[in-house]
């Protein structure tokens, strides 16, 4: 386990944590539920290795009615049937995302047109800021090594 760097930005920067505190409050509220944000949370922080995120993306979904089997195998969610289909193209979505350099056609038409299909255009949008939130905690989070709570 790592130390500490220093203390999260956003605790140095109150404003800045007031203001991710009250995107996250617009996207809760635009329809998309809480237990798909939780699980693409939970996905995202998996994927940049965020141990703070991990832990607060898996208590959150339990929370929202995610299953123990769901939260233990979110990063292989592709190979189980414990995932909704709806979960399944938010889940998609949120890899294709946060990889965003992993492939010339970042996010393929074809994880866009499934998540289309299940999500409409506001929801969608709640979706990418949700993931665009995720990876900005990420990102404050690893590199100065937060740790797990």
């Amino acid at each position: 386990m790592s130390t500490e760097r220093m203390p999260n930005p956003v605790v140095l920067i109150p404003e800045a944590m007031d203001a991710l505190m009250a995107l996250n409050g617009a996207i809760a509220g635009a329809g998309v539920g809480g237990k798909v944000l939780a699980l693409s949370h939970l996905r995202a922080s998996q994927i940049n290795g965020c141990a703070p995120c991990v832990a607060g993306g898996a208590a959150q979904a339990r929370r929202h009615g995610a299953t123990d089997a769901q939260i233990d195998a979110v990063a292989a969610w592709r190979e189980t049937p414990w995932f909704s289909e709806p979960e399944r193209a938010a889940l998609a979505l949120t890899e294709a995302v946060t990889r965003l350099s992993d492939r010339a056609d970042a996010v393929p038409d074809q994880v866009w047109d499934v998540a289309a299909k299940h999500f409409d255009q506001k929801e969608l949008a709640a979706l990418l800021l949700n993931i665009a939130v995720t990876n900005a905690y990420n990102r404050l989070n690893v590199p100065t090594r937060q740790q797990a709570f």
